[in-house]
């Protein structure tokens, strides 16, 4: 749930308020990529994706510049989007259980149906798809980041609470023979950004996600932007394009980004990241390029979330996948980078796994918790 109720509009409807984005290599299949989008927090037995919205992968040949050590990732004009949609509920004639059907359009135009909750998914040429109910995958201490900001000071435990413990969500998990869809010539290092908008031929944004927690941490109220102190800026970010932000509130999300950013810094007492003299944060533009990047040559690793990121800030090449793996602590990667810069000791909010692994077999996801506790109540993602 790392961008659950990123915005007014997804408090409305949690059927298309986008959880989570992974992005990872086959572990056992070479050559295959595998897209997870998570919605619907705190879904329980029953729960229906929305036959009102579109829920879509958008996947485009990404380059590091080699003469430019530090810049920003270059991405294509090419884009392989992956749009699923959904039948409305259908009354099944085995016990009279409600079921539905989705339909998945592949970047060839190809159409994969498949039935919600059955584990075996749909199948084309080269490609499997699954939606259904799973256990959530995503672990954090929400209580203990929260009140890190709250009181300014790191106030995680070295064993902390998984507020997401046996609770469920709606998952949409697309696996693919990359040149078999996308071709040879696209390379193996790809931008992925998830997004819901409305379904019917004029559609609207009403979600889009990246990076885990862009949002509903680096983007929240912390009170150290002056400039912008009233409007919500996760709602006007959710409307961007993922690839295309437009310049009308761009220096808004980069004032605050910047602000925050300077505030998580100082929250060990030291100061680690160095300001340009215009006051920009080194991280702010590579944020602002919010999606996540992958490197399908090089094989499943767990624990790589922002490493071709950080290879990219260091002038380096990568070493790992990259992406964001469903077991992948990325809450002890991001507290970590913009504490200290991972220069000191990695800052963990002392949660170490979700409720259950992931496998490491289609449809990856662990099974549902088929009665699970009541509602998380998630704290307030401005602190006060």
């Amino acid at each position: 749930m790392s961008d659950h109720l990123s915005g007014t509009r997804a408090e409305a409807d949690p059927a298309i308020d986008l959880a989570d984005l992974y992005v990872f290599p086959s572990p056992s299949l070479e050559g295959r990529l595998v897209l997870v989008m998570d919605v619907f927090p705190n879904a329980r037995p029953g729960a229906l994706f929305s036959d009102a919205a579109s829920y879509r992968f958008r996947v485009r040949p990404a380059a590091i510049a080699a003469d430019h050590p530090g810049s920003l990732f270059e991405v294509g004009a090419d884009e392989y989007a992956f749009t699923c949609t959904f039948s409305g509920p259908i009354e099944s004639d085995v016990g009279g259980e409600v079921a539905q059907w989705g339909t998945c359009v592949l970047p060839d135009g190809e159409a994969v149906a498949f039935q919600v909750n059955d584990e075996r998914g749909g199948e084309g040429q080269g490609v499997r798809v699954y939606g259904g109910l799973r256990l959530d995958p995503f672990f954090m201490d929400v209580g203990k980041e929260v009140q890190t900001r709250t009181e300014r000071r790191l106030a995680f435990l070295p064993k902390g609470t998984n507020t997401l413990h046996d609770v469920n969500v709606l998952t949409i998990v697309v696996e693919f023979d990359v040149a078999g869809l996308l071709g040879s010539a696209v390379g193996a290092v790809f931008a992925v950004a998830a997004e819901t908008v409305t379904a019917g031929p004029y559609p609207i944004r009403l979600e889009r996600l990246g990076r885990p927690e862009v949002k509903n941490v680096l983007m929240s109220e912390n009170g150290v932007d002056s400039a912008n102190k009233v409007v919500d800026l996760r709602d006007l970010y959710n409307e961007e394009d993922p690839f295309r932000p437009g310049p009308q509130h761009l220096a808004a999300y980069r004032s605050r980004l910047n602000a925050n950013l300077a505030f998580f810094d100082g929250l060990d007492g030291k100061l680690d990241w160095q300001m340009d003299p215009g006051g920009t944060h080194p991280l702010t533009d590579l944020l602002l390029a919010d999606f996540l990047v992958v490197d399908v040559a090089q094989p499943y690793a767990e624990d790589s979330y922002f490493e071709i990121e950080r290879a990219l800030l260091e002038g380096r090449s990568h070493a790992t996948c990259g992406g964001r793996s469903l077991d992948d602590d990325v809450i002890d990667t991001l507290y970590t980078l913009i504490v200290n810069a991972f220069h000191g000791p990695r800052v963990s909010d002392g949660v170490d796994q979700a409720t259950a692994r992931s496998s490491r077999e289609f449809p990856y996801l662990a099974p549902p918790n088929l009665d699970p506790p009541q509602p998380v109540s998630i704290p307030s993602a401005s602190a006060s």
